[in-house]
């Protein structure tokens, strides 16, 4: 079992310096990320339709940018294309800060989208170039940990900072997001500067175009548990969980900000403790008993609408979060990890911008399906759709399972070498 002071102690010098300022970096995200709506719509006055239709375009953005993204960072290295992921960022939410007309904020988020589109496989990238082995599957988790911890702290700062009457607050807080990219900018410019997150190709080298990947059964088999993944996790968090609570199990919007209260505190304090538990263990089954916490978690939301407006409801809709929290532990670590074990070095931005393009796409479907069937009074079916999605996560992890070798699985080298040649298959 591996504790914080070992992991920190096994860290090369550059994962320190990744890891060390991520909290502080997401920080930012999370002072502005539950307030752009309210920001566009009650503050800017832009209607509720159009404003739910800017805050499309980042993930749009996102999901377009991605592919790209990827393809420059195997060309160029993480460390270039993160910066010019930084600049969009910190530009957009400058530009944000004091738009006034719809079509600047259009650009604004454009931009911000557009960040998240090609920071997301070059930060993977960057990080399996500087951790190998099983560290790195224990680094991700980590990662996704403080990542939660810095949107929370952020979220929560920002709802006792931010008033409406005051538009100054707004404009505040999207400034200190844009700062908040400095700090990783720095990182980059200084202690990392020498990282450049690429491989050079090798001449013999195939298999490198997205079409050559895509063939790989197990790049499909991973890209499809992803979309599924994203489409009944966070594709529902925008719209799918919030409509419902509301709609279904007349909860308070104070209970909701509770839930995604416990959502992160789960993870801050279960990550590490679940980290330990799955190092060594096939990646393919933590996934499976994912699918199944999180069909649990579902089964609780459905459970809340059959007692609207309750005390049960509203334990109902805070057990589902704490619990899906708990699911989410199981994922964080596992699906990176196996894309970037399956990746060559000179291939790793591709591999990691399909993986994000399946999260994003998922992303955007997700509160698409959720608010026809939620609009057209379908509660059950929302709820059974969901609970088929994660069952059906199983299904295509042992799919998975069957296409990957031992040790991309997270199998330990000890316990490999223990195994038959069938079981290392």
């Amino acid at each position: 079992m591996i504790g914080m002071r070992s992991f920190w102690a096994a860290l090369p010098t550059e994962g320190r310096w990744l890891l060390s300022t991520v909290a502080i970096h997401t920080l930012g995200r999370g002072l502005t990320l539950p307030f752009t709506v309210i920001y566009l719509h009650e503050v800017r006055g832009f209607d509720l339709g159009l404003s739910g239709a800017l805050m499309g375009l980042i993930a749009v953005s996102g999901f377009v940018a991605t592919g790209p993204g990827g393809s420059l960072t195997d060309r160029y290295g993480a460390r270039v294309i993160l910066l010019g992921g930084l600049v969009a960022m910190i530009a957009g939410n400058l530009v944000l800060a004091f738009a006034t007309s719809p079509s600047v904020a259009a650009g604004a988020l454009v931009l911000i989208g557009i960040n998240f589109g090609v920071s997301w496989p070059a930060f993977n990238a960057l990080i399996a170039s500087v951790v190998s082995g099983d560290l790195r599957q224990t680094y991700f988790g980590v990662n996704f940990a403080l990542v939660n911890l810095g949107i929370g702290v952020g979220g929560t700062l920002g709802g006792l900072y931010v008033d409406v009457a005051d538009p100054g607050t707004f404009t505040a807080i999207f400034v200190a997001d844009a700062a908040s990219g400095l700090v990783p900018a720095a990182l980059l410019l200084g202690p990392l500067r020498h990282v450049r997150g690429a491989a050079e190709r090798p001449d013999d080298a195939t298999g490198s175009t997205y079409r050559e990947i895509l063939r790989q059964p197990a790049v499909r088999w991973l890209t499809g548990l992803t979309f599924v993944g994203v489409f009944v996790g966070y594709g529902q968090f925008e719209a799918g969980f919030p409509g419902y609570a509301r709609q279904v199990a007349e909860v308070s919007t104070r209970t909701i900000g509770i839930a995604f209260a416990v959502n992160t505190a789960v993870i801050v304090v279960l990550q590490f403790f679940v980290l330990s538990r799955i190092r060594g263990r096939r990646r393919t089954r933590v996934m499976m008993v994912m699918g199944v916490v999180w069909a649990l978690s579902w089964l609780l939301v459905g459970a809340a609408g059959l007692v609207p407006g309750t005390a049960v409801a509203a334990a109902g809709m805070l057990a589902f979060m704490a619990v899906f929290a708990f699911g989410e532990t199981l994922m964080q670590p596992t699906i990176p990890a196996i894309s970037n074990d399956l990746a060559a070095d000179h291939t790793r931005g591709r591999y990691n911008a399909l993986n994000a393009a399946a999260f994003q796409g998922g992303a955007i479907a997700g509160p698409v399906i959720a608010g026809l069937l939620l609009d057209h009074d379908l509660p059950q079916v929302y709820v059974g759709l969901m609970v088929l999605g994660c069952l059906s996560i199983c299904t295509m992890a042992g799919a998975l399972e069957r296409r990957i070798s031992a040790t991309v699985n997270g199998v330990t080298v000890d316990d490999a070498r223990a195994m038959t040649p069938t079981e290392r298959a």
